[in-house]
């Protein structure tokens, strides 16, 4: 179709905005703060876009490290979002071969998938919207998002619930992934996350049952340090990982993907002495297709932590993180996205990129190669055969994959998901996580491209938006008709109004102690002795 001379004002600005953003880039991705810890990420998004002419609300939805940025009066309000959180345990410099970050322990986080990409790709969007509306005298509002925490789809079901994307008359999500495509009808599936907390109090409360009935070392002077202790909180942790893995087979049958995982977050037990633990906490996160499967985990879950906590003479406590819903796919959308796609690329990257690629090669022992990199990185596909490649890999009646929160802005505004692929090596297939994959994330000329590209897609989508009403209303029809289809369960977010983000849990993070600033995980390498 070719670009109007606004959107072509919306591709200039991201271009003029490449050096500074390049840099912006390789800052967030110097923080690689994991999830609700990305303190420095989000103020550092705050002061350039304040700079830029922004409002924006500092700590929205009651999580310090996320924010709403909002700038125009009046016409059509676009939103879209950065993600600036890393994965803990992916710490990698941008050098060609393993080696995390300059002093810090390998476990630290790093950026696999992106998201430091991902974030200044919407960035860049967003700024460049906002210069050719001013440029070209056109009318709209421009709203950026800031969402901590996509690690455990942590912020987007709390902006939800409490009401951010309401006014919102369409949504731009962006990823950087493995090909340069939009959505079609496969979009992410329910995602839920609560955290177990056991404590162990004193045996003689009121409302805490006596592990034993009476004491059979009294009189015998043998001392406190001999009478019999609850088992403890540790033990209730033990039992409950262990339980639940049993139960697997026992909470939804393998007929379709579904996935239960877990993390035993962090307790300052290790100088206890030989007392028990008073309490331990673990994380389950779990996702499925269905809002039916989600409750039966969850059912399987709380009888579990209720049936160990008595075995350990234990209190337990659930605390969620997050709820999310599946997506809804909007065809209009994904199509005027892909034309974009098109219309503006697929990328081409310097040399720089290449030559690293072969480093890679030669430290992984293979030959160099005239070109290191997947082929798909050339190519835009089309919506419908990526598409089709997805459903493939899923049971007939499966209709959503994955988990990401994004899902959220489905349901408040037509919405579109697309990605620019990332320059990935041939040689090690579709391991998106490995490390060489990942040190290219840091460099500049191999990423650079990826979120440029994102950002002159999210600006020409943005501006046709704004300007073709026809387009919009099409959008709109669409989205209300495929909500007003979806079950009734899922037409409101599954968080109250009221939630209280759960940032104060020990999540993992950074620390600055008497040694120094450092992850929260021993510096050191020496472990003892290996058996």
């Amino acid at each position: 179709m070719g670009l109007t001379e606004r959107q072509r004002a919306g591709v200039a600005a991201v271009d003029e905005l490449g050096k500074e953003l390049s840099e912006f880039h390789r800052l967030i991705w110097s923080y690689a703060e994991p999830a609700w810890r990305e303190y420095r990420s989000a103020q550092a998004y705050v002061d350039l876009l304040k700079a830029e002419g922004f409002e924006v609300e500092e700590g929205s939805g009651g999580m310090p490290t996320a924010f709403h940025a909002r700038w125009g009066d009046g016409g059509p309000a676009i939103g879209m979002y950065a993600e600036y959180d890393a994965s803990p345990g992916y710490s990698q410099d941008t050098v060609p071969y393993r080696q995390p970050r300059p002093g810090l322990h390998p476990w630290a986080p790093g950026f696999t998938d992106a998201h430091s990409a991902l974030g200044v790709g919407a960035l860049a969007g967003a700024i460049a919207t906002k210069r050719a509306i001013e440029r070209t005298g056109g009318r709209g509002v421009v709203h950026l998002f800031g969402e901590p925490a996509e690690k455990v789809c942590g912020s987007k079901a709390v902006h939800a619930a409490k009401g951010y994307y309401d006014g919102l008359d369409a949504v731009i999500s962006y990823h950087p992934l493995f090909e340069n495509t939009a959505v079609w009808d496969i979009h992410n599936c329910l995602y839920w996350s609560a955290v177990f907390t056991f404590q162990c109090f004193e045996a003689q409360r009121d409302d805490a049952p006596p592990w034993i009935s009476g004491d059979p070392l009294e009189g015998s002077g043998m001392g406190a340090h001999n009478s019999v202790r609850s088992p403890g909180a540790l033990d209730a942790l033990g039992l409950m990982l262990t339980a639940t893995k049993y139960a697997k087979e026992n909470m939804f049958p393998r007929t379709g993907l579904w996935s239960l995982n877990e993390a035993i977050l962090g307790a300052a037990n290790a100088t206890a002495d030989n007392l028990p633990p008073r309490i331990t906490q673990i994380q389950f996160s779990w996702r499925s297709p269905l809002i039916g499967v989600q409750e039966q985990i969850l059912e399987v879950l709380r009888r579990n932590a209720t049936h160990v906590a008595g075995l350990a003479n234990c209190e337990v406590s659930m605390r969620w993180v997050t709820r999310t819903r599946p997506g809804l796919k909007n065809h209009v959308m994904a199509q005027a996205t892909y034309e974009n796609l098109l219309e503006l690329g697929p990328r081409r990257f310097a040399p720089e990129a290449y030559e690293f690629a072969r480093e890679l090669e030669r430290t992984l022992g293979h030959e160099p190669s005239d070109d290191p990199f997947r082929p798909m990185l050339y190519q835009v596909t089309d919506p419908r055969e990526h598409d089709a490649a997805t459903r493939a890999t899923l049971p007939p009646w499966q209709d959503c994959t994955g988990a990401d929160d994004c899902t959220e802005y489905t349901w408040h505004a037509p919405t579109v998901r697309f990605y620019t692929a990332k320059p990935l090596l041939r040689v090690v297939g579709e391991d998106l996580n490995h490390w060489a994959n990942n040190a290219m994330n840091g460099l500049a000329p191999a990423i650079d491209p990826v979120w440029g590209y994102a950002g002159e897609v999210i600006a020409a989508t943005a501006l046709r938006l704004v300007d073709d009403a026809g387009l919009l209303a099409a959008a709109t029809e669409e989205f209300e008709r495929n909500r007003d289809a979806a079950p009734e369960a899922l037409r409101d977010p599954l968080l109250p109004r009221d939630f209280a983000p759960p940032v104060e849990l020990p999540w993992p993070e950074y620390v600055t102690t008497a040694r120094g600033f450092e992850w929260q995980l021993p510096t050191t390498t020496d472990f003892g002795e290996k058996l």
